[in-house]
């Protein structure tokens, strides 16, 4: 449905705009779903996306700047929209239709080796938890109290660290006539493809982003067609530990008071 243009609007970013898209002023506002931490409007070709820094948690940072240069990164390569323009707190890019969701596993999964692929060591992206000590740190650093004890560590060594977009959530897959690509840059990072393929896998993130479950035989699917077999078997062996991780999250959020985490914190446990 239209809606107005948001009263506060960061000024800079209606200047860009105005810019960018002559008609602005006399243009329809749409909010877009899918986020669950900032507000996201289409505004004729263009999407509007102002960050709120305060959803941020410790699994998933909220930082427009690191947005803005993933995605000058990352569009030539057809792996997300095209930035126009980026300021304090907000960012416009292209708006590509699509279908946002799971999508087809196999795409998905060519289309995650794809980035996990990517050789960038100058990429200004944060250092993320890497083999199975590290990982059951972080995750306890943050766990509130009250969850199960974390799974056993299986002392699985940390790997070279790749692009990883580190929120594939099945809300931030964009299905496109030219292939699967992903929105919502706010927290990229370099390090272990299966960060990735866990969190898509995660039936937490699956109902916050879809309201149901994953397709019979989903999961599966997206292991067998990923294009590195070591990388699917790794991440059979983690995925325990990144699902606790994700109980953590969730956890973290419903003791906010966001009653859809204390639901989905109990479908992820029911997989541990």
């Amino acid at each position: 449905m239209p809606c107005p243009p948001p009263p506060d609007l960061p000024p800079a970013a209606a200047h860009a705009l105005a810019g960018l898209l002559p008609a602005c002023a006399s243009a329809d506002w749409h909010s877009l779903p899918g986020g669950r931490s900032n507000r996201v409007w289409r505004v004729g070709d263009l999407v509007v996306k102002c960050h709120d820094p305060a959803t941020a948690t410790p699994l998933f940072p909220n930082d427009a700047g690191i947005e803005s240069q993933a995605l000058r990164l990352f569009a030539p390569r057809g792996l997300s929209p095209r930035l126009r323009a980026a300021g304090e707190g907000w960012i416009i890019y292209d708006h590509i239709p699509g279908q946002i969701g799971p999508g087809d596993p196999a795409a998905v999964a060519a289309m995650l080796h794809r980035l996990h692929g990517l050789s960038l060591p100058d990429a200004p992206f944060r250092l993320l938890p890497n083999g199975s000590a590290a990982l059951l740190s972080h995750a306890r650093g943050f766990a509130p109290p009250g969850l199960p004890p974390p799974p056993a560590d299986p002392q699985i060594p940390p790997v070279t660290p790749c692009p990883v977009h580190a929120d594939a959530v099945p809300g931030n897959i964009l299905t496109t006539p030219a292939g699967p690509l992903l929105i919502d840059w706010q927290c990229p990072g370099m390090g272990d493809p299966v960060e990735d393929l866990a969190t898509l896998l995660s039936p937490a993130m699956m109902w916050l982003y879809t309201g149901g479950k994953a397709p019979d035989g989903w999961a599966e699917a997206l292991l067998q067609s990923y294009p590195n077999r070591a990388t699917a078997d790794r991440s059979r062996a983690l995925l325990p530990l990144y699902r606790w991780r994700i109980a953590a999250h969730c956890a973290l959020r419903a003791a906010r008071g966001n009653a859809a985490y204390a639901t989905a914190l109990r479908m992820e446990l029911e997989t541990l």
